[in-house]
């Protein structure tokens, strides 16, 4: 839980919450804080895609405040937005958004939570206690969620107005976004897939949690770890035009591949926090991804044999900076 709390050292913390409603769309809420920056220093961004993208809602708020505030000793914290709203974490890891603007409002609060895994409750382990410039943790894969809807002059369809969600929840925090970066999410019923990852440290470096009913397989460094471009461990390709993404990584005994697409037109844009506050258009994400994730195991020699394979539907594809070349564009859709 400390993972997720506020860290009054670092330079940015945002906290980005995925809804999965029950007409098929998905809701995107984000609440970020660059400190000290001057430009957009405050985000509360709400985008709201149905099945037609072509009706995707969104609005992103810079608000002149937003504070943090510790709550109790067991962790539990408010992001207080004046004129806003708040997100609150309470000790128990339950979740309450309350957000008000004149086009939308929300209101919801989580009643279960399913952490990274039994193992570890973060994907980067022992390498959240590096100073790195950027950090990543998952919160949650999947939290029940009661919540209302309303967006004034929109068709919202009634069986997201007032009802029941799954949420997965994740914080970044540190200096500022990479140079570069993939971001991938999916669920369907016990299976999920969360990978996050991109240029680092003049390297290039990722996370990555499969999870099913049979087993649950984690890759970071050393492994998921490459310099100057080589590694015999990891290998990916970014392809904005293709709207493709494949990654493979493997330790001496396990493998996962990866190979992720987005139909074109499918993507909406969303600013991005940098040290000089939070920039627009600075990555690409879609929810109508197709994600293939294939687990491979070998002894210590011999040839590589499928134990398992998964295919997500809906699932969430994200380019960002220099892996997104309409950055920085004031074109929002694509």
């Amino acid at each position: 839980m400390e993972h997720n709390a506020p860290h009054k050292s670092s330079a940015f913390e945002g906290y980005y919450s995925k809804f999965d409603l029950p007409s098929g769309a998905h809701l995107a809420l984000i609440v970020c804080k660059v400190k000290n920056a001057k430009f957009r220093p405050n985000k509360v961004s709400f985008t709201y895609v149905p099945q037609d993208v072509s009706k995707t809602f969104q609005k992103e708020l810079f608000p002149e405040e937003m504070e943090m505030r510790v709550l109790s000793p067991d962790h539990a914290f408010e992001i207080a937005i004046p004129k806003v709203g708040y997100v609150k974490w309470h000790g128990n890891s339950i979740t309450e958004y309350s957000i008000n603007d004149e086009s939308f409002t929300f209101k919801g609060q989580t009643s279960t939570r399913t952490p990274w895994s039994r193992k570890t409750n973060t994907p980067e382990s022992w390498l959240v206690y590096l100073p790195l410039p950027l950090h990543w943790h998952v919160h949650s894969l999947a939290s029940e969620c009661d919540f209302s809807l309303s967006i004034p002059g929109y068709s919202l369809p009634a069986a997201d107005k007032d009802s029941k969600a799954l949420v997965h929840q994740e914080k970044n925090w540190a200096a500022s976004f990479p140079a570069a970066h993939m971001w991938l999410q999916a669920r369907k019923g016990d299976s999920s897939f969360c990978c996050a990852g991109g240029q680092i440290l003049g390297m290039e470096a990722f996370l990555l949690g499969f999870r099913s009913k049979a087993r649950e397989v984690d890759f970071r460094p050393p492994f998921a770890l490459r310099v100057a471009g080589l590694s015999p461990f990891l290998s990916y390709t970014t392809d904005w035009e293709g709207k493709k993404f494949s990654l493979s990584v493997q330790s001496f005994k396990q493998k996962v591949t990866v190979e992720a697409r987005a139909p074109e037109g499918s993507f909406f844009s969303l600013s991005a926090p940098f040290r000089e506050g939070h920039l627009p258009n600075m990555l690409g994400q879609s929810f109508q991804a197709t994600i293939r994730v294939k687990v491979w195991e070998s002894g210590w020699v011999g040839d590589w044999s499928l134990v398992e394979e998964e295919v997500f539907e809906g699932g969430s594809l994200e380019f960002g900076a220099g892996y997104y070349p309409p950055r920085g564009s004031d074109k929002k859709f694509h």
